[in-house]
Formats: C-alpha cells, sequence, structure tokens
C-alpha cells in the first residue's frame, strides 16, 4: 500500500450554492474568482431553455457559448477547448447534465495543460447525477460506451443548483437521480470495508460514509414526495430541497471521497450493450443497486423493501424496465464479464467474479420482476 492510500483524504468544491434563483449568483461568483469572461458549454435545449437567464446573470462578464453535441467525448473536448481564445481572466461554465457537466470539467482541463488557469464553474439544470460536485471527467466514445474515466487537479471552484431550473425538467431525470444517490450508502461502506481507495486515491474517512448514511435517510424520508412535487410541476419546495441536497451534495461527495462499488462497476458492462445505452446513468444505478445488495448478502427482506422502494421512486428494478426484456444468458455474462474490468470491483465483500456478479444479476432481476408486477 501507498503512503497517500494509507491517509483519510476527503475532498470538496470551493463553493455549493443551493435554492431558488441560485444561478443570478454567477455574475458575482465569477468576478469574486477573477473571472472576466467565461466559456459556456451547454446544448441547444439548455441554452433555449437557461440561456437568458445566464446572460442577465453574467452582468458584464464576457460570454461565449459552446455548443455540446450530446456525448462527452475525447474529441468533443479537445474541438470545444480549441475554440477558447488564451489569455488571462477565463472561466468555464457546465450547463446541463451529467456529461455536458462532464465536458466542460474536460475542457477546463484542457485549459489548464495549455497553461490557461481556467475557473471552473458547474449549474446543472437536472438533478439526474451527482457529478457536479466531483473532479471525475467521464468520457465516452462516438457508439456511447464507456470510454476512460479522467481526473482533474481539483474540485469544481464552484457548483450553483438552482432549484427552481430543476423543478421545470422532466420528472424523470429528478427520479434518475435518486437512482444514482440510492447507492451511495451501500459503496461507500462496502469500499471501507474492502480497505479500498476513493477517487482521491486514499482511504475513506467517516464522514464520507456518514454522508452516504444521510443521502439515504434523506431519499427514504422525503424522495417521494419530492418527485411528487416535480412530477405535479410545482415549485421547489421544503422536501424537493432537502432531496435536491441529497441527491447532488452529499451523494457526489460520498462518491467521490467515499468509493465506489459493483453497483457502479456495472455501468461498464451496461454501457456496451445496445440496448441498454440509452438508459440514464442513474437508472442503471438503480438496478445496480440492487444487483450489489444480491452480491453482499444482505438479507431477503431487506433486498426486497429497497427493490420496492425503488420500484415506487419508478426507477428499473429489472432489466426489462433498462430496454432489455429478453438477454440470453450469454450476453449477462459479457456483461458481468465487463463489469469485472472496473477499477473498483474490488470493494465488495464477498468479494466479486464474473460468476458471481452473473448470479447477482439472474437474481435482480427475477425479484425485480416479481417486485414490478
Amino acid at each position: 500500500m501507498t503512503a497517500t492510500a494509507a491517509l483519510g483524504i476527503f475532498g470538496f468544491p470551493g463553493r455549493y450554492v443551493q435554492g431558488p434563483g441560485a444561478l443570478h449568483e454567477l455574475g458575482p461568483l465569477l468576478r469574486e474568482l477573477g473571472a472576466s469572461r467565461v466559456a459556456a458549454v451547454a446544448d441547444a435545449t439548455v441554452r433555449a431553455a437557461v440561456g437568458a437567464e445566464v446572460e442577465r446573470a453574467l452582468d458584464g462578464v464576457a460570454l461565449q457559448w459552446l455548443d455540446f453535441p450530446g456525448e462527452c467525448t475525447a474529441a468533443t473536448i479537445a474541438a470545444l477547448a480549441g475554440r477558447v481564445a488564451p489569455g488571462a481572466g477565463l472561466a468555464v461554465l457546465g450547463l446541463g447534465g451529467g456529461k455536458a457537466i462532464d465536458t466542460a470539467k474536460g475542457v477546463a482541463k484542457v485549459l489548464g495543460e495549455r497553461g490557461d488557469a481556467a475557473r471552473l464553474l458547474i449549474a446543472p439544470t437536472v438533478a439526474s447525477n451527482d457529478s457536479p460536485t466531483s473532479r471525475l471527467i467521464v468520457v465516452y466514445d462516438d457508439a456511447h460506451v464507456l470510454a476512460e474515466v479522467r481526473l482533474m487537479a481539483r474540485n469544481p471552484d464552484a457548483v450553483l443548483v438552482d432549484t427552481e431550473v430543476i423543478c421545470r425538467a422532466p420528472a424523470r431525470f429528478f427520479a434518475a437521480g435518486l437512482g444514482d444517490a440510492l447507492s451511495k450508502r451501500f459503496e461507500a461502506a462496502q469500499c471501507a470495508a474492502a480497505g479500498g481507495r476513493n477517487f482521491f486515491g486514499g482511504r475513506p474517512l467517516g464522514l464520507a460514509l456518514a454522508m452516504g448514511e444521510r443521502c439515504h435517510s434523506t431519499i427514504r424520508a422525503d424522495g417521494l414526495a419530492a418527485l411528487a412535487r416535480v412530477r405535479s410541476g410545482a415549485g421547489p419546495d421544503a422536501a424537493v430541497e432537502r432531496v435536491v441536497e441529497a441527491t447532488v451534495l452529499l451523494s457526489g461527495l460520498a462518491f467521490e471521497s467515499g468509493g465506489l462499488s459493483l453497483a457502479h462497476a456495472l455501468n461498464r458492462g451496461f454501457t456496451a450493450h445496445p440496448l441498454l445505452t440509452h438508459a440514464l446513468h442513474g437508472e442503471m444505478v438503480a438496478f445496480g443497486t440492487l444487483v450489489q445488495l444480491i452480491a453482499q448478502d444482505e438479507p431477503a427482506a431487506f433486498v426486497e423493501d429497497h427493490a420496492a422502494f425503488t420500484h415506487a421512486l419508478g426507477l428499473p428494478v429489472h432489466l426489462g424496465a433498462l430496454g432489455a426484456p429478453s438477454l440470453s444468458e450469454a450476453e449477462l455474462r459479457e456483461i458481468a464479464r465487463l463489469t469485472c474490468l472496473a477499477p473498483y470491483i474490488g470493494n465488495l465483500r464477498p468479494a466479486a467474479d464474473e460468476g458471481r456478479v452473473f448470479e447477482a444479476l439472474r437474481r435482480a432481476d427475477e425479484l425485480g420482476r416479481r417486485v414490478g408486477l
């Protein structure tokens, strides 16, 4: 074990701002961070939804729009970074969902490597996953298959979560964020129990595990009410604010400083299958958590209760709900094989191998079909 791995390490974004109208803080924050110009990564849908608000909020800070084409690939990152003129006073703003956010992170990293010390601000427009607070960049290929994970030197300088904007997005994204976040209690605990490392190369501190626990308990207490509120078209209330804090902040800190396990390792296998690759990240993780609970030998009643709650949130609890109703044994074994290539597959007790992952996939699918009837 290296000296770093023996140390407890925890990472944070420089600032976290959440609530109705949080986007209005963009201009003051940029000026506080010494930025006089900002390159904003967003797709056409996001720009139409919040572009005018962003431009008003900047209040004199020069803005350059960088059009996000829909997938976070190495080529996209390089092309967008190449459009940004060098010089001082630069910031990058990521607007949208996880892939647009990761593309913005990638652009900021490339700019830093070329000598431009760009500040990085993240303003998610959906609460579909926990990417906003982390320094991870998940890069895909043109076929939407996970290709690599890059790391920035530091976490974002600021994260602004405007809950009015979050509530205007389709409820499916909000639900996916719940699915992504529900795994963190179990994944961080398994990483710690297995002696694994977090994404800073150190051991998870107790605070990371506590955040995973708080994230889980908040969603169990308020998740259904918050999702119903979003589905109704109403604006944020106290339950929505608590749940967004759980799905974006607590979940993000818990995974990055606590570590991941099988629930996220399964994305290696899921994203490689043509019928599964179009599911949202949090939808894959929702089913993946069920697989992990079976693989780590949790009591049947506990697993069934978790599956029932996941189903009540409208999240997938079997492969058919993910888009693949009839996978063959060979297809399941290939998903298991690819899953076992993930670097954090070792963060599981009992230890996982292809056979154990295959069996847990099969049993989770069977249980989910019973629960989902």
